[in-house]
């Protein structure tokens, strides 16, 4: 096609070529930031124990990673921070929803920061949702106050499905934790109230936060999670509801009578108080400091830590057996077919489950050295504090 402007009575003439199209970058923008600086094992442990936050945070990030590169450094940091371990009170808080765990932990933590000093971290476990998986972390913005003490560290996690409402990793938290010198650790739960048995193995003291108006003590007594509860505390006992809440204190008491005795030889107590206006805290925390002086005169407290660390032992190998079974080859190539002949109508979901663990015993027995699921067992564990 000819182009008027090219025609020999234009010579002469030229078009001009325009202005120079500008980056779709923002010239006025700071340069990226560049990306954190990876740290070693090592670096890891030498800022936690010098209690930098902003590492132990990390720290924490890098054991719940569910990234297999992030796995073997996780575990040498747990590893090298354990001797500096297990030097904190271990306070597990848990109750239904709505009970006011979050705003009383703010208030906990501030009464225990003031007459007892030393620092405080709290671990909360925010519950995930089972379609998206996700959760909203958001229990950190009712602790208003512990999140601006300089002596307070607070981190949400998600649950992500783990019994009891605890996060997978809390132990190994806890550890790190008490490595960068806090000796006070609250882990607060879901509050599902089916089975917090998961948190009572990993707490040296387990308060149940309940409110007045939730059953009789015919109730209380269906409760199983208040059969680990050493301390049960009626919240909103303030604004009119006084009497209630001493009524459901003395119901709750009653209930309590009908549980067999505990191994420790204490007797659980039920108070009232009120965690929105800060009333009879005081009182709360000297019983719970009552228990673990009773505790440690009895030797009970140092049998209870072993015994979590017993219970961590079996744990830790329901949770290798499974991770080793879904990676491994076989399993994986045969799992759809399975699946499958189980929609199908072909077979039968005891007959597929079994089907499934014959090839994984199978496939362990031939590849058992070099096969990498069997790698992490190794090396013998460190012992737990």
């Amino acid at each position: 096609m000819e182009h008027p402007e090219n025609a020999e009575e234009y010579r002469g003439l030229s078009v001009a070529s325009g202005i120079e199209r500008p980056s779709t970058i923002n010239p006025y923008l700071r340069a990226q930031r560049p990306h954190r600086r990876h740290l070693t094992p090592g670096q890891y442990v030498e800022g936690i124990v010098k209690g930098n936050i902003a590492i132990l945070g990390r720290a924490v990030t890098l054991i719940e990673s569910l990234r297999p590169e992030d796995h073997a450094a996780a575990q040498e940091v747990i590893e090298k921070c354990l001797p500096y371990a297990g030097r904190s009170v271990r306070i597990g808080i848990s109750g239904v929803p709505g009970a006011g765990k979050s705003t009383s932990i703010d208030e906990f933590g501030l009464h225990l920061l003031k007459e007892r000093g030393g620092r405080l971290a709290v671990l909360a476990i925010d519950p995930s949702s089972e379609r998206s998986k996700g959760s909203i972390l958001g229990d950190k913005t009712r602790m208003e106050k512990l999140a601006v003490h300089p002596d307070a560290f607070i981190r949400p996690s998600p649950a992500a499905g783990s019994l009891g409402g605890v996060a997978r990793k809390t132990r190994e938290t806890i550890v790190l934790c008490e490595a960068a010198g806090f000796d006070k650790i609250f882990v607060e739960t879901v509050g599902v109230g089916q089975s917090e048995t998961a948190v009572h193995s990993m707490v040296d003291f387990f308060l149940l936060i309940q409110l007045a108006g939730t059953g009789d003590e015919l109730q209380g007594i269906k409760r199983g999670i208040m059969e680990m509860a050493d301390g049960i505390v009626i919240n909103k006992a303030d604004s009119g509801n006084e009497q209630r809440a001493e009524l459901a204190a003395a119901q709750f008491r009653n209930a309590l009578h009908l549980f067999p005795p505990h191994e420790s030889g204490w007797q659980p107590r039920v108070l009232t108080y009120s965690g929105f206006y800060g009333l009879r805290i005081k009182e709360i925390w000297d019983m719970v400091y009552e228990y673990i002086d009773f505790a440690k005169s009895t030797g009970y407290f140092t049998h209870r830590r072993r015994e979590q660390a017993k219970y961590r032992m079996f744990e830790t190998i329901h949770e290798e057996l499974q991770n080793n079974f879904y990676q491994c080859p076989s399993v994986e190539e045969l799992l759809p077919h399975v699946e499958q002949q189980l929609l199908q109508g072909k077979t039968t979901s005891y007959n597929a489950a079994h089907r499934l663990l014959d090839a994984y015993a199978q496939y362990a027995l031939t590849h058992g050295d070099k096969w990498r699921g069997f790698g992490s067992l190794a090396e013998p564990p460190a012992p737990e504090p």
